[in-house]
């Protein structure tokens, strides 16, 4: 009998995620202001946005058998870091939504971005793909991914930008970024990634109570 997961409704599922993440990929790199250097690509939710479309387009190739990878780390770095911008960007919204939005949101796009896009993969990376036979790779990954956002935002982007402006410096993405000294800055980085290593064993653990959990294949009846 065939694995439930390989079923065409799980297929049709994961082309909407990948359609979803495709067209607004496209809508943020093409519409988006590029008045200072980097334009869209200065925000981490974009670098998880772009991450969650490739991570789509894998799950369909392993579906219709284009791909021999499983792409585990990959699934799991991705729904660490949806769940990195979205933790962050819900906690500091609901204390002052200036410290996240330097202008007024638009309201689908933020919903998407901030909730939806990410619940959606995380239902692929629980539900469907489930389990993770490399989770020291995905915490590598994540080291990786996480010091090159640094990297990127405080060595050029900073930089060679002068909005939005705080009390402090100006030209990092995020508004609260500029009220903090570097020193309080680092604290931040390294406070979040110790937090997406948190979400790195909730993900692992989840998926892998999952795997054991939900059957398979479909119940045989009488």
């Amino acid at each position: 009998m065939n694995d439930i997961r390989r079923s065409k409704p799980i297929l049709y599922y994961r082309w909407l995620v990948f359609l979803l993440a495709a067209g607004y990929s496209l809508y943020m790199m093409f519409f988006s202001s590029y008045a200072q250097l980097g334009g869209p690509f200065r925000f981490l939710t974009i670098w998880a946005l772009l991450a969650s479309f490739f991570c789509a387009s894998r799950m369909i190739a392993v579906m219709e058998d284009r791909s021999d990878m499983r792409w585990d780390a990959m699934v799991t770095i991705t729904a660490v870091l949806n769940g990195m911008v979205v933790f962050l960007y819900w906690r500091l919204y609901f204390i002052d939504p200036a410290l996240v939005n330097s202008d007024e949101p638009v309201w689908w796009r933020e919903y998407y971005l901030h909730l939806l896009g990410p619940m959606l993969q995380w239902i692929d990376a629980l539900f469907i793909h489930r389990g993770n036979r490399r989770p020291l790779w995905a915490a590598v990954g994540i080291a990786v991914v996480i010091s090159l956002y640094v990297a990127w935002i405080e060595g050029i982007v900073q930089r060679l930008s002068n909005f939005p402006a705080g009390s402090v410096t100006s030209g990092l993405p995020y508004p609260f970024l500029n009220d903090m000294t570097f020193t309080e800055r680092l604290t931040f980085y390294v406070s979040n990634f110790m937090i997406a290593l948190i979400l790195l064993t909730i993900v692992v653990i989840l998926a892998a109570l999952l795997n054991h959990l939900l059957p398979r294949r479909p119940q045989a009846t009488p």
